[in-house]
């Protein structure tokens, strides 16, 4: 029986050897799975921590732009705003001049309007009642080389500063408010480039 006891007790170690073996390899496999798993996370964590730095660059960026854009437009609209009070201003200005200097403006307006040929001017009643007696012959006198002649009509027309001057059934509006409405564009630039420039 001494052989059968050596013999067990043989295969009892070998068993407990192949056993330490397995064991001792799974926890070298196991070991190697942790390390790469944790080298794995780590990259991960890098890459994550790579993508939120340059998410929270273009959010930035984006916001940085977002709130240049919006200065931007808060100045044009501010330097929209001034161009529209300097030009109010001048067509009320216009409006306003004195006598002598008013009649001298329309007479101006009038002989760049004129066409060859007899036409009617008309003004506001405000107009009418202030006309300086000469003004039918000084608005001739400036349209004489065009070959036009110009008769001041005693019905007024509703407006507020300039004229209107008919040719037969033709009307062409110069009132100062027309006047400034057709040339606004050229106007905003030129105020513009004087304030802003």
């Amino acid at each position: 029986m001494a052989g059968l006891d050596k013999i067990i007790g043989q295969i009892q170690k070998e068993s407990e050897d192949a056993a330490a073996r397995t064991i001792a390899a799974a926890r070298e496999k196991a070991e190697n799975m942790l390390q790469q798993a944790r080298e794995e996370a780590e990259a991960q964590c890098g890459e994550i921590r790579a993508r939120s730095a340059k998410e929270k660059e273009d959010i930035l960026e984006r916001g940085r732009s977002a709130a240049e854009l919006k200065v931007r437009q808060g100045l044009l609209a501010k330097k929209q705003e001034i161009i529209g009070s300097v030009l109010a201003d001048a067509l009320k200005a216009a409006k306003n001049l004195e006598a002598e200097r008013y009649f001298q403006v329309i007479v101006r307006l009038a002989a760049d309007a004129a066409m060859a040929g007899e036409g009617v001017v008309f003004f506001s009643e405000a107009d009418l009642q202030r006309l300086p007696s000469d003004l039918e012959r000084r608005m001739n006198d400036a349209v004489k080389d065009k070959g036009a002649v110009l008769k001041i009509s005693s019905e007024p027309r509703a407006m507020d500063g300039g004229f209107i001057l008919c040719y037969g059934g033709i009307e062409e509006n110069c009132s100062f408010d027309a006047i400034f409405d057709s040339a606004r564009e050229h106007l905003q630039d030129a105020v513009q480039r004087i304030l802003f420039a």
